[in-house]
This record gives structure tokens, sequence and C-alpha cells, in this order.
């Protein structure tokens, strides 16, 4: 008995050619057989365009087809509109691009058009630049007639069978590798910013006349004092002419001493600045009126003026870093941070350019404003940039100490440096030496059970007196918790007050 396989053997194959057998007719193929066959014209790669288009889009960003006052991003605006209703009539192949007008043209006579008083420019009067729109419109119009199957390129909403109107497909998912992804609009972000602010400016209206360069040139030349006969209605009828200003620093003639700040509206004039002989008479006078009068009001404000002359006058020398040293400091004494930070940013500046003065001084106070802050990346800045010879200055080891106390939680050296304070320092301390006292009680409580005396207090807070010490406890919710003892005197009760100073202490972080 003959056993068979249980398959069908089938020779392997040894070619990768597709078997005959394999190939059918097409249905096209089907369709002509017996007569001539009709090849179908070859399909239009998607995203690309005809040559007669690239050429054209070459020649309008040519330099030498620019106009003045057509910017690049217009031209690229109005060109993508034009072939966009080539491609939605469905004469892109058939438009003669060779000599249909270049976009910045068609630009150009819409903004002669649109504005109510022009004047005819040369190129209108050239024959060979002649724009024929409307044959251009009637053009696309017949071909709308003719093409009743809108392509995928269209940009207006496509009827169905219904009538109703719906959204063409490409704006449901973005096509890619198209004519918008091929062109990068490098003005368009600016472009669209200007134009929200132009419409928010006009009500929410917004014509084209109001985007045209023309506009904004003449609204330039409105606001000109230069130019002879066109003067600014801003300005004062006796203005000093513009031609008459000298473009570099001012020197100053004024001989008076005492002057008000007043912000510039306009280029400073020679006879309202004081020149620095003038300037260094004012310091000296402004140094004694301080010291006997102690009018910060007035004071500040002869300062302010003082330091508006050097900035007209372009005046940097060993002067100016001692008036502005001068002007910090007694900002520093009232309190006064705003005019604190404009002196020590501009000092900053002259330290750089080793003009004199205290940078090291200055230096130890940025440290202590930048814990008063609690700003953490000035303060990495700060250190960061801290050289050796700086480590070694008194005032500037002092805030690098008081920095460390804090950071570590250590509030007895930090209260026994806040009463040893260089210079100037304790005046900015005096502003975060309450939150510190009061995250010292917060621990304090947690530490001492059940009672301390006020003396203690006193000298670990940093208080100058106990009757100082006691009035701060009061004001900070803890009177209650104070008795008198005939042989230690008053004491307080640690036990009781934890959880008060602990809400006070974020509170003051806070």
């Amino acid at each position: 008995m003959n056993a068979f396989p249980a398959y069908t053997s089938v020779p392997a194959r040894r070619t990768l050619a597709t078997p005959q057998a394999a190939v059918r007719p097409s249905v096209r193929e089907t369709a002509f057989v017996g007569s001539k066959s009709l090849q179908p014209p070859p399909k239009p790669q998607k995203g690309v365009f005809p040559h007669g288009v690239r050429e054209y889009v070459s020649r309008a960003f040519a330099e030498e087809n620019s106009v003045s006052g057509i910017e690049k991003s217009m031209i690229e605006e109005k060109l993508k509109e034009i072939i966009n209703d080539a491609s939605t009539h469905g004469i892109m192949n058939t438009l003669d691009w060779d000599n249909h007008p270049l976009p910045q043209h068609i630009i150009q006579q819409e903004l002669v058009s649109s504005s109510p008083r022009h004047e005819r420019s040369p190129w209108q009067e050239t024959a060979s630049l002649s724009l024929n729109l409307d044959a251009t419109h009637n053009a696309f119009a017949n071909a709308t007639t003719s093409n009743k199957k809108r392509k995928s390129f269209e940009t207006d909403p496509v009827q169905n069978d219904n009538g109703d109107e719906s959204t063409p497909p490409w704006r449901k998912a973005a096509k890619k590798n198209g004519f918008e992804d091929r062109i990068t609009f490098a003005n368009q972000a600016a472009a669209e910013r200007m134009e929200k602010r132009m419409r928010k400016f006009h009500g929410g209206k917004l014509d084209e006349s109001s985007k045209l360069p023309a506009t904004l040139e003449k609204r330039r030349q409105r606001f000109e004092t230069g130019k002879a006969g066109h003067p600014s209605p801003f300005s004062p009828r006796d203005a000093t002419p513009a031609s008459d200003i000298p473009e570099g620093p001012v020197v100053g003639t004024c001989q008076d001493l005492e002057k008000g700040y007043l912000r510039l509206t306009e280029p400073p004039r020679p006879e309202t600045v004081r020149p620095l002989p003038v300037l260094r008479k004012t310091l000296d006078l402004l140094k004694m009126k301080w010291k006997n009068e102690n009018n910060y009001s007035y004071i500040c404000d002869q300062f302010k003026s003082l330091r508006q002359d050097l900035t007209v006058q372009h005046i940097k020398n060993d002067f100016t870093v001692v008036a502005y040293e001068i002007h910090a400091r007694i900002a520093l004494e009232k309190g006064d941070l705003g005019e604190y930070n404009q002196c020590q940013t501009q000092l900053r500046a002259l330290y750089k350019q080793k003009l004199g003065g205290h940078p090291a001084e200055f230096l130890a106070y940025r440290i202590l404003y930048f814990i008063y802050t609690c700003s953490r990346t000035d303060m990495n800045d700060v250190l960061a940039d801290l050289t050796p010879t700086d480590k070694t200055q008194p005032s500037v080891k002092h805030a690098l100490e008081v920095r460390s106390s804090l950071a570590l939680g250590n509030y007895h050296k930090f209260f026994q440096l806040y009463l040893d304070t260089p210079n100037m320092g304790a005046y900015i301390m005096d502003m975060f030496v309450v939150r510190e006292r009061l995250a010292a009680l917060a621990t304090m409580c947690r530490a001492y059970k059940q009672d301390v005396k006020i003396r203690f207090l006193t000298e670990e807070l940093g208080f100058e007196s106990d009757q100082e010490c006691v009035q701060f406890l009061c004001e900070n919710g803890a009177p209650q918790q104070l008795f008198e003892e005939k042989d230690d005197g008053v004491r307080f009760l640690t036990a009781k007050v934890g959880s008060i100073f602990e809400t006070a202490k974020a509170a003051a972080f806070r």
C-alpha cells in the first residue's frame, strides 16, 4: 500500500518577477480594447506648482522689482492670495504668468486707489506698468462658470448637494508641504501685533488705509520737529528747533544752585542744565541742608535734579559716584527703597568703570537687601561674582556672616551681628529683623519650658531694653503670658504661645 503525503508539493520560486498570470488588465485598458487607446493626462503632483508660477514668485521677490514702501510681508500675503485665486478658478496652468502684474504693483495700485487724496504716481503714467485688474477678475469670474467642481485649494466655503455651506476638507486637516509651508513669513507675527494695536486704537474697526506705509510715514513726519514748517503740535511755540539742538551731550550754562526735578518731555536745553562746577557747589549745599534741616522730600527732589543734569551731560567721573552714593545713603536712612535701588543700579555700572567710591560698602548693602527680599536667584548671582578680595572686606564679610547665620538657623549669632553692623547696613537689617525675631521666638517656645526671663529674651533678640522686649511681645499677641516674680522679675510663659508665634512667623515670611 502506497502512502501519500498530507501536503501538495509546490516548486520553489527562483525569480522576483511577477508571474504573467497575475497581471490583469486595468479597467481603463479593457474599456478601449479594439480602438485607439487614449492615455489620460498625467496627474499633477500635489504641492508642485507649474514652472510659470515658480518664475512669477522669483520675479516678485527679485531686488530689481522692489517698490519702496511695500514690505516683504505684504508681498507674501498678496502673492498667496493671487495663487489661491488662480487655483480656485482652475486657471493655474492657463494664466499668462509672464505678463501678469507683480504683487507689489497690484498693492501699489490698491493703495493709491483707496486713498481719497492721492497724487498720480509716475508708475501709473507708464504704459508698460498699467495693471488691468478688472480684466484679471473677469478672467477669474469666467473660469468659475466653466469649472463647476472646485479644487481643494479654495479658500471659500464649499456648498454641498443641498446647497448648504460646509467647511472645505483642507480646513479640517491642515495640508502638508503646501505653498504656505514652503514660504516663511518672517514678519507675519509682527504685522499681526501691529494690526491688533491699530484695530484697538480705531475702536475695533480697521480699514485698509490705516495699515498703509504711507500713512505711517505721514504720522511719523507729523511728530517730527526738525523739518522747517512742520513743528510738533505738542511742543511749545518757543521751543528750540531740533536743528539747533546738538546731537552730542549737552553742555549746561545754568548757574542756579537749587533746581526742582522735572521729567524731560523734550530735548534738554543748555540754559536749563547746570555744568559740573555748579553741580559741585550744589552737592555741598545739599549736604549742609540735609544736616541742618533733615527735609527728605526737598533733598530727594534736589538730588534727582542733580542726577538728571549729570545724565544729560554724560558726566561719569568720581563726582558722579559721590553724588549717587550720598543719595543712596540718605534713601536708606529714610527707608526709600525705590530711590535706593535706582542709585544702586547706577553705582554698579560706575564701579565697573573703576571711578572710585566705596564698592565694598554697597556690595554689602546688596547682599543684605537680597536677604530682606528673600531673592535666592539674585543672591546666588552675587555670591558667584564675589572675588577673594571682596570676601576680605569687613562690610562684605559681615553681610556674608549674616546670610550664613540665617541659613543655619543660628538666631543667637544673627542678633549679635545685628547689634554690630558696619556703615549703614543696620537700616536694611531693620527691615527684616522683626520677622527674624518672630522666627526666633517660635523656636524658643519649642525649646524652653515652661518660662524664661524677660532679660534673657532682651539679650537674645537684640532689644535695647526690657521694656522694648515686653512691648514687642504684647504687640504680637502674648500679653497674658507675662507674669512677675519677686526674685526673678518679669518672666514669659513659653509653653502656651508656640502656635501664636508660628502663625505670626508664617505671615511675616509670606
